[in-house]
C-alpha cells in the first residue's frame, strides 16, 4: 500500500536494533524518511518531537519507559500521534496509553500492513493538529492585537451582554461600547458576531464567570 502523505519525517524509537531496522525498511518501502534512536533521551535530546509527523514507540526501553515519554510530550503539550509496540505482557500499559491519547498499539510480532494504516491514520491526525495550532496561533495574535479595553469588552458582549449593560457596568457610553464592539469585530476578523462568539469560547472559555454585571434601574423593564 502505499500512503498518501506530505515530506516528513517519521520517528522510530527501539533499543532492539532489528525491530528497529525492520520498522526502517517497512515506513521507508512507502517513501517515507525515517530517523532512528535506541533510547527517549536520544529522542528528546535531538529535537526531533518538534519535526517528526509521527512516532512509533517501544513501551518498554532502559531508562525512559515509552509511557513516561508519552506523559512528558504531553506536558509539553506536544501532540505527536504515537504508535506504540508492545511485548503481550505490556497490553494493560498499551491500554493505559490510548487513554492517554496514543493513536495505536500493537504487540510483537507487527503486522505489517495493520501498521502503516495505523500509520497513514496517524498522518491524517498530525495534519489535522498543525492546522488546529496553526489557526490557534492566528487566533492568539489577532486577539493580542486588541486594546486592553476591547479585551474587557470582548468577553462581556460574548456572553450576551446588549451594548447598554455594558456601557453601564464600565461606566462609558453605548456609543462607545458600540465603537469597540466595531474594532474587535474588525480585528479579530470576525464574519459575524456568533463567529465572535465562538472566538471569545476558544480565547476565554469561562468568559461568563469573569463578567460581574449587577442589572439594575433601567434595564429591569428591559428598556
Amino acid at each position: 500500500m502505499k500512503i498518501e502523505h506530505t515530506p516528513s519525517h517519521l520517528a522510530i524509537l527501539d533499543d532492539d536494533k532489528s525491530v528497529q531496522s525492520a520498522l526502517q525498511d517497512l515506513i521507508e518501502s512507502e517513501g517515507m524518511s525515517t530517523l532512528c534512536f535506541d533510547s527517549a533521551e536520544h529522542f528528546l535530546n535531538s529535537g526531533a518531537r518538534h519535526k517528526a509527523a509521527c512516532l512509533i514507540a517501544d513501551v518498554r526501553m532502559p531508562g525512559i519507559s515509552g509511557i513516561e515519554l508519552q506523559s512528558r510530550l504531553n506536558a509539553e503539550r506536544c501532540r505527536i500521534p504515537i504508535i506504540f509496540i508492545t511485548g503481550r505482557g505490556d497490553i494493560p500499559l498499551a491500554v493505559s496509553a490510548m487513554k492517554e491519547g496514543a493513536s495505536d498499539f500493537f504487540t510483537k510480532p507487527v503486522d505489517g500492513t495493520l501498521l502503516l494504516r495505523s500509520v497513514e491514520r496517524a498522518l491524517q491526525q498530525n495534519l489535522a493538529n498543525r492546522r488546529q495550532d496553526t489557526e490557534h496561533a492566528n487566533l492568539i495574535a489577532r486577539y493580542e492585537s486588541l486594546t486592553p479595553r476591547e479585551r474587557e469588552v470582548l468577553p462581556m458582549l460574548a456572553s450576551g451582554l446588549l451594548n447598554k449593560q455594558v456601557a453601564f457596568e464600565l461606566g462609558i457610553t453605548e456609543y462607545t461600547v458600540q465603537l469597540h464592539r466595531g474594532h474587535i469585530m474588525r480585528k479579530m476578523e470576525a464574519a459575524s458576531f456568533a463567529a465572535l462568539v465562538r472566538m471569545a469560547d476558544k480565547l476565554i472559555p469561562n468568559h461568563q464567570q469573569h463578567v460581574r454585571v449587577q442589572i439594575r434601574g433601567p434595564f429591569l423593564n428591559g428598556s
